[in-house]
């Protein structure tokens, strides 16, 4: 029954074990070539793909790349396979992303591609398919895993991070701290999760539904934490775009809904705060994860502060707060946490 929560302790060591490793000498060897692909070409844009948890930290890479004026896109491998293939050229760097680096749609896109296509791979197995087949490699440090992505979620969106801060020149000592504190951070919230969990599971009752909510790079996290309730606890579960909740979903909430929203400080903080607000008004129940010293006696409301200033790291330590709820939520109906019975922890038939 321990095996997910195991994987979700040694995550601070997978985050780790990848900033060293793009910190010493062969990791930056490796960004320079990944770089050199963009740079070296006619590149006027970057296409990244993956499927589940590799492509939701596609899309928190493609704000931060456009944020630098690097023109990027996040498209669903199975999309991209059967429906956008057309938007590869010779002037595509298209960014491949598998955790196992087998992942049928993956495999498929990279050995059929045209002979013009540059194909960035970031990977967590040297020796996979995707590694083989791309023009470069960059690769993530988690480790072995077996169950429900966790550690395998947080190396690669710090990989796509890092390759996103350097193509913009702005990988330096400063931000290498940054993910340093972000490490401390997510250590501290798991030496104390006998603390505070058991407020959050208290607050959020019994439910068989939840929605998760957020706006630009915590959107990665809502969809990753809407793929692990639908996963591991075998329940529904919603992953909305701040925006979009608005239009027609809002029209869900009453007593004995419950949500997530994501409201880190960043442009869209005070939008995702009277969302949160507004689902309590309504008699739902909102957990609201913020980097934000928010206060409020609601008691349809409960804020989980994390202390992360940089809306993108943010992302990654604000996923931790899920797992947890997730693992115990599983462990509430009686089943084994992020063990599949229907599919297989890498999906190789279409």
């Amino acid at each position: 029954m321990k095996k997910f929560l195991d994987e979700i302790l040694e995550q601070p060591d997978a985050l780790k074990e990848t900033l060293e490793f793009y910190e010493g000498e062969v990791g930056k060897n490796l960004l320079q070539k990944a770089i050199g692909l963009y740079k070296d070409r006619e590149i006027t844009e970057i296409i990244l793909t993956g499927m589940g948890s590799s492509f939701f930290s596609s899309y928190l890479a493609s704000c931060l790349l456009n944020e630098y004026g690097i023109r990027a896109y996040a498209i669903n491998a199975s999309e991209l396979l059967h429906y956008h293939r057309s938007l590869l050229n010779k002037n595509t760097l298209l960014v491949c992303v598998s955790q196992s680096g087998e992942s049928y749609e993956i495999v498929k896109i990279v050995q059929n591609l045209p002979e013009d296509v540059t194909c960035l791979a970031i990977t967590n197995e040297q020796a996979s398919t995707l590694a083989r087949e791309g023009s470069e490699v960059l690769l993530s440090k988690a480790g072995h895993e077996e169950m429900t992505s966790s550690k395998s979620y947080v190396s690669v969106t710090l990989v796509k991070l890092i390759f996103s801060w350097a193509l913009a020149g702005r990988w330096s000592s400063k931000q290498g701290a940054s993910v340093r504190q972000l490490i401390n951070s997510i250590e501290e919230l798991l030496s104390s999760y006998k603390n505070w969990m058991p407020e959050i599971s208290r607050f959020l009752g019994d439910y068989d539904h939840i929605e998760i909510i957020g706006r630009g790079p915590s959107y990665a996290s809502v969809l990753q934490g809407a793929l692990m309730f639908r996963e591991a606890v075998r329940k529904p579960a919603g992953g909305n775009l701040g925006g979009e909740f608005r239009h027609g979903p809002m029209e869900m909430v009453k007593e004995g809904f419950r949500a997530v929203v994501f409201a880190p400080e960043g442009p869209t903080f005070d939008q995702s705060i009277k969302m949160a607000l507004d689902i309590a008004r309504f008699k739902g129940k909102v957990i609201i994860i913020t980097n934000s010293d928010l206060q409020f006696s609601k008691p349809n409301v409960h804020v989980f502060r994390i202390p992360i200033k940089d809306e993108y790291l943010f992302a990654i330590g604000s996923i931790v707060p899920l797992q947890f709820m997730v693992n115990f939520r599983a462990i509430d109906l009686g089943l084994k946490p992020g063990f599949f019975i229907r599919g297989a922890k890498i999906t190789k038939v279409e």
